[in-house]
């Protein structure tokens, strides 16, 4: 993992941790849980490739964040995806040593396996920018 994609995971964390809607979950996990109760949220590991200039490194983020929630309907999923999507398109653009260059949904689903909870997702591209030395 680069520097940066720590740094973003790591601000990731933070913000969803601070948003209003975590008081109803169950925990927000840096990567799958092995056990957890619903309603959690679950942040993978994504993907980073080169988006650097001529004269500063840069890298692309895949970003996927699963929210699973064990009821009847998906009526709160949706709700908690929304508070989620806004958490996130609120982040601090400043990480340390980089700077969030464009933050980007994606796509987002909400699924349900017949004998489990349901599973709402959010993707996102994130491009970042190393800062030039002070």
């Amino acid at each position: 993992m680069s520097g940066a994609a720590a740094a973003l995971q790591r601000a990731l964390v933070a913000t969803l941790r601070a948003a209003p809607f975590a008081g109803v979950l169950t925990g927000i996990y840096d990567g799958p849980p092995a056990e957890a109760l619903c309603p959690f949220v679950a942040i993978s590991d994504g993907s980073t490739s080169d988006w650097s200039t001529k004269d500063r490194r840069g890298r692309e983020h895949r970003l996927s964040i699963a929210i699973w929630d064990d009821g009847d309907s998906p009526a709160r999923l949706h709700d908690l995806l929304a508070q989620a999507q806004d958490a996130i398109e609120a982040m601090p653009r400043t990480l340390p040593g980089n700077s969030i260059a464009s933050l980007v949904f994606l796509r987002g689903r909400i699924v349900r396996d017949p004998d489990g909870p349901w599973a709402g997702r959010v993707d996102y591209r994130v491009r970042t920018l190393e800062l030039p030395p002070p």
